[in-house]
Formats: structure tokens, C-alpha cells, sequence
């Protein structure tokens, strides 16, 4: 395996529980614009959550529009509550946002022992402000500094033109940042659509299956991460980060 000179990290449920919360708050918001053009269809957001986990507001409010055929909705009415969304959203995550468990400390050992100092960043379907509240709300954030001590996220919903993963061009945008080739970065990421985002874009991948429940839906998704997206190797929980590394360094 070529040598990983940058490590990429998702942000929602890999390093932060922050997907309950959001999405949580996200469907308050779905349910005013479903509202706003006369459309019966509600959003619980658990509901979201397990319909479109990894995705961000703007292209949850596509799909839901593309399936079942809301064409009422233009694109610049879901631009209008996108914004809506990511001020809730942040308010929700300031208030209630938690640690993966074992994140933090393992971060921190990562950037303290220098090998990847200044080469480690975010790269997220969510917008910079609600990823830079979610790092803030934890402490995280003083990790992921690049060389000119600026915040290293990159973020599908405010790059221009947006996107949202599993579309690999925000991965392709983190490499180019770091001038580095995709088979020289590694990522973890726990859902489908962030997991097949790095493998289109060639970035290897640790799979991560800590946020959910039950073993059934860890079983499923540890499936998708390996089988589907090319995951290198699964991890469990975050103390199993140096053992996960060493076996992606190894390869």
C-alpha cells in the first residue's frame, strides 16, 4: 500500500454523536417546507436518519422530492431551508452534541505524536458552521488546524457548487488541498454514502460501526462498509484506532 501521508476524518457519528441531534432537527424542518406546499408526507427523525444517514439537508430535500414526485418543491425553495435547517441544527448540536466514545483521546494521541501534524482534516457532507459547532462543542477542534492554524474541513454543503455523499468530489477537493494523491490518504467513515464517496474517489477507507444500536444493524452496515465500499478493516470503537492504522499502513 503507498504510504498515508494525510488522514481524513467524517464528522457526524464518527467523531461526534451528532446525528441523532440533527437529524432531529432536521425533520422539523423537512416537515415545514413538506407543510408549506400542501404535501401530507411526515419525517419522524429517526425516521431520516435511517432513510438518508450521511446526507446533508439539501440533498435529503431532493430525494424526497425525486421519490415521490413533490415537484411543487424547486431547488430554490430547498436552498431557502437549507439555511433554515443548519441554524436549527446548530442550536440543537451547541446544546446536546457528545464524543463518539473513545474519539477524543485517540485524536488528541494521534496529534500529539507529530507523524500527521497539520495533516488532518474533516471532510464532511455537513456545512462548515455546523461541523465547526460540533468540534467546538467537544474540544476536538484544536486538532484539525492546518499549517496556517485555520480550521482543515471540508464540507460538501458549502463548497461551491454544493454536493452531498456520496458524490467523491469533496474527498477530491481534501486531496488536492494537501497535494497529495487519494491512495496516499486514508478516511473513516460509518455510513454508506460517506463510505462509497472515499471508495469512488480512491481514498482508502476504515469503516466504523460504534454508532449503531444493535448487533443487527452493525452486522449490516459492517456488510456495506466492507463488501460494498472496499473497507481495509472495520472498527468497532475508537481503541481500536491504532491496531485499525496499523493494519491500513501494513497493507
Amino acid at each position: 500500500m503507498p504510504e498515508i501521508k494525510v488522514l481524513f476524518f467524517d464528522c457526524d457519528n464518527t467523531l461526534i454523536m451528532s446525528e441523532p441531534i440533527a437529524f432531529k432537527f432536521c425533520a422539523i424542518t423537512m416537515n415545514e417546507l413538506l407543510e408549506k406546499y400542501g404535501y401530507e408526507k411526515r419525517y419522524t427523525g429517526p425516521e431520516l436518519l435511517k432513510e438518508f444517514v450521511g446526507m446533508n439537508f439539501r440533498g435529503m430535500a431532493k430525494a424526497v422530492r425525486d421519490k415521490y414526485g413533490f415537484s411543487k418543491i424547486t431547488d430554490e425553495d430547498i436552498e431557502k431551508y437549507v439555511i433554515r435547517e443548519m441554524e436549527n441544527v446548530i442550536v440543537g448540536i451547541k446544546a446536546e452534541a457528545v464524543e463518539c466514545e473513545g474519539a477524543i483521546e485517540q485524536i488528541r494521541r494521534i496529534y500529539e505524536s507529530g507523524k500527521y501534524a497539520n495533516k488532518m482534516a474533516v471532510v464532511s457532507s455537513s456545512a462548515i458552521p455546523r461541523v465547526t459547532a460540533s468540534l467546538e462543542r467537544v474540544g476536538m477542534d484544536k486538532y484539525f488546524k492546518n499549517e496556517k492554524g485555520e480550521l482543515a474541513i471540508f464540507s460538501c454543503a458549502s463548497r461551491v457548487p454544493p454536493t452531498s455523499k456520496p458524490d467523491p468530489q469533496i474527498y477530491f477537493d481534501a486531496c488536492e488541498a494537501y497535494g497529495v494523491k487519494p491512495e496516499n490518504t486514508l478516511t473513516i467513515e460509518d455510513s454508506r454514502s460517506g463510505a462509497t464517496s472515499a471508495k469512488n474517489a480512491g481514498v482508502n477507507l476504515i469503516g466504523y460501526v460504534g454508532p449503531y444500536e444493535t448487533e443487527e444493524e452493525k452486522e449490516k452496515i459492517r456488510n456495506v462498509l466492507k463488501n460494498d465500499c472496499n473497507a481495509i478493516i472495520i472498527m468497532e470503537h475508537w481503541r481500536e484506532w491504532d491496531d485499525c492504522l496499523a493494519a491500513c499502513e501494513r497493507k
